[in-house]
C-alpha cells in the first residue's frame, strides 16, 4: 500500500494521468492487490490529494478520459468515514459542472451529484443547510428532466420538497424556491398530471417580476393554459379553467406565437362551447412530445380532452342525440363516440344513458361540473352527519 501511496503522490505532483490511472487499474501493481478496506482508504487518499493539491490542475484532468474514469471509480469505492475536507463532495461538484457545461451530459452529471454526502450535524464536514440540500436536489431534478428521465427527476424534486419547508429565511432564497416550484411543475407536466401542473404553472406566472422576467411569467401562464386544456374533464378542471379565464393577462397570449390560440380554446372550454378540429391545429403544434402521447383508445391526450369537452358541450345543447350524429360532431367513429360516452357516464363526468337499441345517447340534464361536485360533497356531509347522529344515539 505504501508503494501505491508514493505512486499517487508522484503522479499528483507531476500531473501524470497515465501513472495515476495505472494505480487504479486492474494490473498486478495496482489497488487490485489490496483488500477491500485498503482499497477504500486508498481511494479516499487519492481524492483528498487531487482536490487539495496546488500543483494538480483538476479542471484540466477532467478533460482526460482515463482520469475521468479514475475519478468515478474511486468515488464509487469510498469508506463510510468522512474524506478529509469533504474532498469527495468537492470532486463531485467539479465533475457535475464539467459534464453539464462542457459535455452536455445531464443525466451523467445528475448521477454524480446524487452521491453527495449531506448531513444535518453542524459539526460534520458534510453539513448542509436545508437550502443547500434543496439546491442540490433541484439541480439533480433539472438535469434528469433535460434527458427525459422523469422517474429520477420526480424522486429528486420530491426530496427537495421535503427540505424546502425547513429553509429558515425564505425571503433570502426566493430564487431557489421558485426554481424548485418551477421544476416541480415541469415534473408534474412530464408525468401528465396536467391539472396539478396547470395550478402550479399559474401560481408561478403570478410571481414577482423582480425575480422572473415578464416574458417568462407569460410563458408560465401559457403552460398553465396548455395543461388545463389537456387535463381530464371534471369539477376540478372547471375551477382551474375559471381561474385562468379570469386572469387579465389571458388575452395577451395571442401576441405570443407559441400560445396564440390558447386563450380562444380555453375560453370555449370554460363557456362549454364546441371546439372544432381546425381550431386545434396551432395548439397541437405547440405541444411537447409527452403531451402528444396516444392513449389506449387510439386518441392523443389532446384529442381525448377535447372530445370529452365537446361531449359535455353537446349535452348542454341536446336532450338526446343519435350516436352517428354525435360521432360527426366529435370527429370520431361511432364506436369510439359510444365508448367515450359510456366511459364518461360511468365515471360520473356525464349525466345520461345510452339506448343501444335506438342508437341514442340521452342526456339527463346539462352537465355542470361545479354543481355535480357540490352535490357530491353535500351528499357526503349529509351521510357523515347521519352516521355521527347514530353514534351519538348509541
Amino acid at each position: 500500500m505504501n508503494a501505491l501511496i508514493e505512486a499517487i503522490d508522484a503522479g499528483v505532483e507531476a500531473s501524470d494521468y497515465a501513472s495515476l490511472a495505472q494505480v487504479f487499474s486492474f494490473g498486478p501493481a495496482s489497488w487490485q492487490s489490496l483488500g477491500q478496506g485498503e482499497q477504500r482508504s486508498l481511494a479516499a487518499y487519492f481524492i483528498k490529494s487531487v482536490v487539495a493539491s496546488s500543483s494538480f490542475n483538476l479542471q484540466q484532468a477532467l478533460t482526460s478520459p482515463p482520469m475521468m474514469n479514475t475519478f468515478l471509480e474511486t468515488l464509487a469505492h469510498l469508506p463510510t468515514s468522512p474524506v478529509e475536507g469533504a474532498a469527495d463532495n468537492k470532486l463531485r461538484q467539479a465533475i457535475f459542472d464539467y459534464k453539464v457545461n462542457e459535455e452536455g451530459d445531464f443525466a451523467a452529471a445528475a448521477r454524480v451529484l446524487s452521491g453527495m454526502r449531506m448531513e444535518d450535524d453542524p459539526q460534520s464536514v458534510y453539513f448542509f443547510t436545508p437550502a443547500d440540500k434543496c439546491e442540490v436536489y433541484v439541480k439533480i431534478s433539472e438535469c434528469f428532466l433535460e434527458e427525459d428521465e422523469i422517474a429520477e427527476s420526480d424522486a429528486a424534486v420530491t426530496k427537495a420538497g421535503t427540505v424546502v419547508e425547513g429553509i429558515s429565511d425564505p425571503d433570502q432564497y426566493q430564487g431557489l424556491i421558485l426554481r424548485y416550484k418551477s421544476t416541480y411543475a415541469r415534473v408534474l407536466d412530464a408525468n401528465r398530471k396536467f391539472l396539478q401542473a396547470a395550478s402550479r404553472y399559474h401560481d408561478l406566472s403570478q410571481s414577482s417580476g423582480d425575480l422572473i422576467q415578464a416574458d417568462d411569467l407569460m410563458g408560465m401562464l401559457g403552460r398553465a393554459v396548455t395543461c388545463a386544456i389537456l387535463a381530464p374533464s371534471g369539477a376540478q378542471r372547471q375551477r382551474v379553467l375559471a381561474h385562468l379565464f379570469k386572469d387579465p393577462r389571458l388575452g395577451d397570449l395571442d401576441n405570443i406565437p407559441q400560445f396564440e390560440t390558447h386563450a380562444t380554446i380555453l375560453t370555449k372550454m370554460f363557456k362549454n362551447q364546441i371546439i372544432g378540429k381546425n381550431e386545434l391545429v396551432k395548439f397541437e403544434s405547440s405541444l411537447q412530445e409527452h403531451q402528444k402521447a396516444v392513449m389506449g383508445d387510439g386518441l392523443t391526450i389532446m384529442e381525448r380532452g377535447v372530445v370529452e369537452h365537446n361531449m359535455q358541450a353537446v349535452s348542454a345543447i341536446y336532450e338526446s342525440i343519435y350516436i352517428s350524429e354525435l360521432a360527426i360532431k366529435l370527429g370520431v367513429s361511432c364506436e369510439k363516440a359510444e365508448r367515450i360516452a359510456a366511459s364518461m357516464i360511468t365515471d360520473g363526468s356525464l349525466l345520461g344513458s345510452i339506448d343501444q337499441v335506438s342508437g341514442l345517447v340521452e342526456f339527463s340534464s346539462s352537465y355542470n361540473p361545479e354543481a355535480s361536485w357540490n352535490t357530491a360533497i353535500g351528499s357526503f356531509c349529509l351521510k357523515l352527519n347521519q352516521i355521527a347522529g347514530a353514534i351519538h344515539v348509541d
